[in-house]
């Protein structure tokens, strides 16, 4: 890891290098600034009261009432760099959601995911994994599932880094300074592209004069934590900044066979940074190292189909709970004893950003190196059997990128300009471990037993039909003597082969087929399965970009954007299965008379009980038919862009209307139950079967952004976006696979407000409406998993949702204020599962969330310069129950679980700054 260090470190001074020599002068005025940054120890100020670089015909917008200087002082105007630019958010011709750092500290924020409670078009998800199954989605379109190759569509930069997946930018923060969140596509302003929108993250910088702060916390469910931070100068051009975090929390759900709880916090962060400021040149360095130890994540039974039974039988043999079939609010899953959720995450970086002016052009290069790596288990059947399980999974992803930029005006300041270029080389690495438990051939074989009996041997009347490895054989109330294996009861049916002929004419005593028939197929052993399957992915990007903002007039700007995109996706995977119960199948496919006349007579008595046999016992997941190297690659050449008119009637009232063209890359699902079996139709496995494409959008915007008093601020957007391509990952019966859509909408209304009566009370409200659905006239083939989605809204989409947040902070005494903030978010109602799946009631989903409000609350008292502060918080106020998400769990047909959101926690916070 030194090593590395090392020379990414040389990379970072080579790129510096490159920026000082390709930087060409030009007629320019400088339009670059660092936006205000918080002092360790006090209160941080809303950016807003940093006052904006602008060039004159800007600051001929913005600054002729002069009763906007109260409107800046009262933190109605938040200033923000959407654009490259320190710009004003009412000024800013984007839809865009700005919060402060005191809003940040007051709602808690501590990750990414946190942001959603200040942010309607903003929704946050956690599947089966933290690290590699999160998601963040902006008006209804985002990146979910347990799919490391699917890229996200709303991008996430902490200090201008790119985050390449929403698991690594789920981190622990360290104090930040603000966040913007930016709806639609992104791609002329930041160096990585993205499709739905960007969270733009902004940490404290180091300061030149001596602060810091230590602060503390503990509540229930056992949590506790401890963060702070110092900084200072070194000498009068270099100041250094130190954080650390540390917190921990017991799980909020329980296992049903043990005292074990899942869904904890364990996990810490040190951080540190130097800033070289001389006037004229600034270099900010940052290094960053997190790591997790938790167990996540827990999923609780929320519908129980006809299989709940099988898996009750098994797991009560073993004195076990299989299913637990309370109320899912109670956060009480049935988990294997064998079987753990363990994640384990190290995720560190070191990134440089440099800013100087050359001429008259200010130039700006950020190199970074992330490195990030997540070891997890697995009970991937979701109950207390051993049916299977993920042992050490492994996700590793590097990231080398280089973004530069460099900005100004031209002609008399009708142009401000910036062009920039952007480099990513990624190299994504998967193991995966998906292996049969100890009780994986009993579970096929009670399931087999239950179809043959309903579908083939009814006429018996067998308790049950042994069949891999005869698992049952010898277990209760069956007798090892009396039960007959599947072949055996074809065999006395004796069924037509051919023309008058009969089975027992074929298959006499002591032939290869009568051995076969009086044989129980092979069964798998305990830890059989992927042993490993391994995947690799290298991208490189490039990309060269434009953002032009021409003021036609002090009034009326045009702004014109162009990127030119180029990405190579290199797959190499190697398929190492060793699964026993994939024996006979492997006979079949290799031209074995017996085993194919055995597989006939199945198919020709029910082709459905031979599907299920193929896909219980050889699971396409651990399939051996697809063991072997496979390499493919795909390069991708796309022009996007934006055209955007604004224009201000005054200084408080500004609309504009806007057009992006937005863009993804296609990849690689890195899951081998992607590719085709040839006993299911198919042609067999090749690299391109884990191929998706790639994901477009043509995006259209109106708004309307006002201020009509210094004490009120209301800005509406109204959004309409095509795509074309979307990549959306969907369960495909035994696995989860990215699938494009080829027409999909997503249009709504956006409505955001800040209300502040006096310097010491803030309300903020938010609104979004969002009708996101696969078009109408889209056709799916025939058991598509997406069939009948069509004109419905897209699963865990709330159509309305609402924020707000109220903060109020009287003075007490002299020197000491008071602290009491409320934000909350309602949902209204979502389907998480498909429509119609698993569930009685007609029209909805077996998985569902009725329309819900998440309410947090904090009250205390600080001085007033914020140097001390003491206060108690809760989160989930009234204790709602919900669903994060849910999905159909495999291979237990009309078996649905689901994702339980945290119950109410609170505590007690201590701040103490210098």
């Amino acid at each position: 890891m030194k090593g590395i260090a090392v020379i990414k470190t040389s990379h970072l001074l080579a790129a510096s290098v490159f920026a000082l020599a390709v930087a060409t002068p030009a007629h320019a005025q400088d339009t670059a600034g660092s936006p205000g940054t918080t002092t360790p120890g006090q209160p941080p100020a809303d950016a807003a009261q940093t006052p904006p670089t602008q060039s004159p015909a800007t600051a001929a917008q913005v600054a002729p009432d002069p009763a906007d200087a109260t409107l800046a002082a009262t933190g109605n105007d938040i200033v923000v760099t959407a654009t490259r630019r320190n710009e004003t958010v009412q000024n800013v011709p984007i839809a865009i959601t700005a919060v402060p750092a005191e809003l940040l500290r007051d709602a808690a924020v501590q990750d990414v995911r946190d942001l959603e409670q200040l942010a309607p078009s903003l929704q946050t998800t956690t599947g089966q994994s933290q690290a590699t199954g999160s998601s963040f989605a902006i008006r209804g379109i985002g990146t979910a599932g347990d799919n490391p190759g699917f890229e996200p569509a709303v991008g996430v930069f902490i200090d201008g880094v790119f985050r390449s997946r929403a698991g690594v930018a789920l981190s622990e923060l360290p104090e930040l300074e603000r966040v913007e969140v930016l709806r639609g596509p992104q791609g002329t302003l930041f160096g990585r592209n993205t499709s739905a929108g960007a969270l733009s993250i902004f940490t404290a910088k180091p300061q030149f004069e001596l602060g810091g702060y230590v602060e503390g916390a503990y509540g229930n469910l056992d949590a506790y934590e401890l963060r702070g931070a110092i900084t200072g100068p070194v000498t009068d051009q270099i100041a250094l900044r130190f954080d650390g975090a540390y917190r921990k929390r017991d799980g909020f759900i329980r296992d049903a066979n043990s005292d074990r709880r899942i869904n904890n916090i364990d996990r810490y962060l040190v951080r540190g940074q130097a800033l070289f400021d001389n006037g004229d040149v600034t270099f900010r360095l940052i290094g960053d190292y997190t790591e997790t130890d938790e167990n996540c994540c827990g999923a609780v039974s929320v519908v129980r189909g006809p299989l709940a039974p099988v898996i009750q039988g098994i797991a009560a043999a073993q004195g076990l709970v299989g299913l637990y079939t309370g109320s899912p609010s109670d956060r009480i899953q049935a988990i294997s004893p064998n079987r753990s959720y363990a994640e384990r995450v190290k995720d560190w970086g070191v990134s440089g950003e440099l800013n100087f002016s050359l001429g008259a052009v200010n130039v700006t290069s950020i190199t970074a190196y992330r490195d990030f790596r997540v070891l997890r288990d697995q009970d991937i059947d979701f109950s207390g059997i051993d049916r299977a399980y993920r042992d050490e999974y492994r996700s590793d992803l590097t990231d080398f990128t280089q973004e530069i930029r460099f900005q100004g005006t031209a002609f008399g300041d009708f142009l401000d300009f910036l062009v920039g270029g952007f480099y990513l080389d990624e190299t994504l690495t998967l193991r995966d471990t998906v292996r049969f438990g100890r009780d994986a051939n009993r579970y096929v074989d009670t399931v087999f037993a239950g179809l043959a009996r309903s579908q083939f041997f009814g006429s018996f009347n067998v308790p049950t039909l042994p069949q891999l490895g005869a698992s049952l054989v010898g277990g209760p109330a069956l007798p090892a003597n009396t039960v007959p294996l599947l072949g055996q009861l074809i065999y006395l049916q004796n069924p037509q082969v051919a023309p008058n002929v009969r089975l027992q004419q074929i298959a006499p005593p002591g032939s290869p087929l009568f051995a076969l028939l009086n044989s129980p197929l092979p069964g798998a052993q305990p830890g059989q399965g992927n042993n490993n399957d391994n995947f690799r992915v290298k991208t490189t990007a490039l990309a060269a970009f434009t953002h032009n903002i021409l003021n036609l007039t002090d009034q009326l700007k045009l702004t014109l954007g162009l990127r030119y995109n180029y990405e190579k996706k290199e797959l190499d995977a190697d398929i190492r299965n060793n699964s026993g119960s994939c024996a006979f199948f492997d006979q079949l496919r290799a031209g074995n008379q017996a085993a194919a006349t055995y597989a006939a007579l199945i198919r020709g008595a029910s082709p459905t009980l031979f599907n299920n046999l193929f896909l219980l016992g050889c699971n396409p997941a651990v399939n051996t038919e697809f063991n072997g190297a496979y390499q493919d690659d795909r390069e991708e050449n796309v022009i996007t862009g934006t055209a955007k008119l604004s224009y201000a009637f005054s200084p408080r009232y500004l609309v504009y209307g806007s057009y992006d063209r937005g863009y993804k890359s296609g990849g690689y699902n890195l899951d081998q139950a992607t590719f085709d079996s040839v006993l299911l139709g198919g042609n067999g496995p090749q690299g391109s079967d884990l191929e998706f494409g790639r994901e477009t959008v043509d995006s259209f915007e109106v708004g309307v952004k006002t201020s009509p008093s210094p004490q009120f601020t209301f800005n509406l957007a109204g959004f309409y976006a095509k795509y074309k391509g979307l990549q959306n990952l969907v369960f495909a019966g035994n696995n989860f696979v990215v699938q494009n859509i080829s027409d999909s909408t997503s249009k709504g209304i956006e409505a955001e407000s800040i209300f502040r009566p006096s310097t010491d009370l803030t309300v903020r409200l938010g609104y979004t409406f969002n009708d996101v659905q696969v078009d109408e006239d889209v056709t799916f083939p025939a058991n598509s998993p997406l069939q009948g989605s069509q004109g419905q809204q897209f699963a865990n989409i709330p159509r309305h949702a609402v924020t707000f947040s109220t903060t109020w902070n009287p003075q007490l005494t002299a020197g000491l204020r008071g602290i009491v903030h409320v934000d909350g978010r309602f949902n209204s109602e979502v389907e998480i599962s498909q429509r119609g799946s698993g569930t009685a009631i007609a029209g909805r989903a077996a998985i569902r969330n009725e329309a819900y409000a998440l309410v947090n609350a904090l009250a205390g008292v600080q001085t007033d310069d914020g140097r001390l502060r003491g206060e108690v918080f809760v989160e989930n106020l009234t204790d709602k129950f919900f669903f994060i998400t849910g999905f159909p769990v495999p291979e237990q047909t009309g078996n649905f679980a689901g994702y339980p959101g945290q119950p109410r926690t609170y505590g007690v916070r201590v701040r103490v700054g210098f």
